[in-house]
């Protein structure tokens, strides 16, 4: 698994616990001053599958943003080197100055987490890097209701917290 997870710190979900209320992709937007009427600009989506129909349907709400992947495929596709890795969280961030909306970076995702400004640069969630450093947790996390949000140390992970882990979700998503 640490192929898919590499090290440092994971915002992990707990897709029994979501409801899809949207108070973490509102944190979001707040903590990093997004607009809501921009929907290109949000960095957590939240969305819903639907599987079965009638009295058999059942959904999954899922509360998505960058997975900040161990081997992030958005680093090599940025020409202008906008994005790496936190050597301390792990997190995969973006100082998007030199950015020239190429969009390599958002054709390299397999999740479609970087969204661009009205400037046309690349913006995406970095785990709220910053406040993490600082010992506190990302605003998604902090609000959540239902705690199906929460941030984890990779490396204290234990199996069965990995068995409904965003880990899985990412590895089945893109199918490995």
């Amino acid at each position: 698994m640490s192929d898919i997870l590499g090290s440092g710190y994971l915002i992990d979900l707990d897709a029994s616990r979501c409801v899809a209320c949207g108070t973490c992709a509102v944190a979001c937007m707040d903590q990093n001053d997004l607009e809501p009427r921009n929907s290109l600009e949000m960095l957590r989506k939240i969305s819903v599958i639907e599987d079965g129909s009638g009295m058999e349907a059942r959904f999954t709400y899922l509360s998505l943003a960058c997975m900040h992947c161990a081997k992030a495929p958005c680093i090599n596709a940025c020409p202008s080197g906008c994005i790496s890795k936190d050597p301390d969280t792990g997190f995969t961030i973006c100082d998007n100055s030199n950015c020239i909306g190429c969009r390599g970076c958002s054709m390299a995702c397999p999740f479609a987490a970087p969204a661009f400004n009205p400037d046309d640069r690349m913006i995406k969630c970095d785990g709220c890097n910053e406040r993490v450093k600082q010992g506190m947790q990302p605003a998604c996390v902090r609000v959540c209701p239902f705690d199906a949000l929460s941030l984890e140390d990779i490396g204290s992970l234990t199996n069965k917290k990995i068995a409904g882990s965003t880990a899985l979700i990412a590895k089945a998503l893109i199918g490995e």
